[in-house]
């Protein structure tokens, strides 16, 4: 029988490594140019495929893990993403590079759908674990640029994708020594469904929809304007490239630990209780940071990065309190096939918005956009008490 603790342990790895990989390429690219022969602006559309595969693929990769084993399916991720990053080390071509970061994007696209899913399947406390997972995530997303940096320039671009692969691998081959299929016909399993009357489902799933498009698309938005956005408006403060990462890393850090956070009080409260006050945040900051600088927008970028990302945290709890057990990996699917169509579009969405009245009008934009998330959460139905929604879950005799 597998450890609970050990198994969110794995899944906690995975979501580390997933982010992780899919970002080498973003910031060895810079090396790697030179050492291809290949301009800075030729390379990137070779990554492309990649990042379609990363949302796409979870459509399948989701169902596997229902109709097949979830267990199984990690065991896929950990081995597959591991040996693609390897073989980005070993490519000669851009062909070859093209293909290997495909590999990479279609192996990374079996964590969300599965990996959530699996997590909701063994938490024992559902907000604190999610949210504990989504830290994992973020410092992936962190520690991707520092660690590629160091390893390219001390080791080469290749090392950088070698040396996480290898380490990859070797924690698949731990995972399949420790972790068994699992058995999905146990009460915890069971804990996380019918919170709510069965005809009020409907208003779950628009709810859903909605944040999920308008918390992607500002959330990746904010992710790719915000180097840009502290170099033109904290000039007063500081001009050094480096000190503008650290600022907007300390920023990030702060996202970060906001999912750990709203994690524990959806341990608590109603996930109605606690989107709504969490939805009223975005759109004001949003408003305010479009004319904001030096630190007052500093300030306005940690409440927007905290509210986005204990979003995140919201709508993944969202999918794992309210849907059944034996359909969960399919639902995360199409939660997150949604969330990262979304995200691929904001990037062209924030290069037309900055063209027409630079962040201003893209800061206002999104302001309005995240109204929509206030009215998913006023959408949202009441749960049942315990008893009601025990007695719902009960077969009928």
């Amino acid at each position: 029988m597998n450890s609970p603790r050990r198994v969110i342990g794995f899944v906690n790895a995975a979501h580390f490594i997933d982010h992780y990989a899919m970002l080498i390429f973003a910031a060895a690219v810079i090396i790697m140019g030179p050492a291809l022969g290949m301009a800075y602006a030729d390379l990137l559309p070779y990554a492309t495929p990649g990042f379609i595969a990363f949302g796409a693929g979870s459509l399948l990769t989701g169902w596997l893990g229902d109709r097949w084993s979830r267990r199984h399916m990690m065991l896929i991720f950990y081995l597959g993403i591991g040996l693609s990053m390897i073989s980005v080390g070993f490519v000669q071509t851009p062909w070859q590079l093209g293909a290997a970061l495909l590999a990479i994007g279609l192996f990374a696209s079996i964590y969300h759908p599965v990996g959530t899913a699996m997590l909701v399947s063994y938490a024992d406390r559902l907000g604190r674990d999610m949210g504990l997972n989504g830290v994992f995530g973020n410092l992936g997303v962190a520690s991707s640029a520092l660690v590629t940096g160091v390893v390219g320039q001390y080791l080469g671009w290749r090392f950088a994708f070698i040396v996480p692969g290898v380490i990859t691998v070797g924690i698949g081959v731990i995972f399949a020594l420790s972790v068994v299929h699992e058995d999905r016909r146990g009460s915890k399993q069971a804990a996380a469904q019918a919170r709510i009357a069965r005809d009020q489902m409907w208003r779950v799933v628009l709810a859903l929809l909605l944040v999920v498009i308008a918390i992607s698309t500002t959330f990746n938005a904010i992710t790719v304007a915000l180097p840009k956005l502290f170099a033109e408006r904290l000039a007063g403060l500081t001009q050094s490239p480096a000190l503008l990462g650290v600022i907007a890393a300390g920023v990030y850090v702060f996202g970060a630990m906001t999912q750990y956070t709203i994690g524990r009080l959806l341990d608590r409260h109603t996930l109605k209780a606690v989107a709504l006050p969490l939805s009223l945040v975005l759109a004001p900051l949003l408003y305010l940071a479009a004319d904001a600088r030096d630190w007052a927008l500093i300030v306005a970028s940690i409440g927007i990065v905290m509210g986005a990302f204990g979003q995140v945290t919201v709508n993944d709890a969202m999918v794992g309190k309210y849907t059944a057990e034996e359909w969960r990996s399919r639902a995360y699917a199409v939660r997150y096939f949604i969330g990262f169509t979304a995200a691929g579009a904001s990037v062209g969405l924030v290069a037309w918005l900055y063209e027409r009245g630079g962040f201003v009008t893209m800061l206002q934009a999104f302001a309005a956009l995240c109204l929509v998330a206030i009215i998913a959460a006023l959408i949202l139905p009441p749960e049942l008490p315990a008893a009601q929604a025990a007695l719902q879950a009960a077969p009928a005799e």
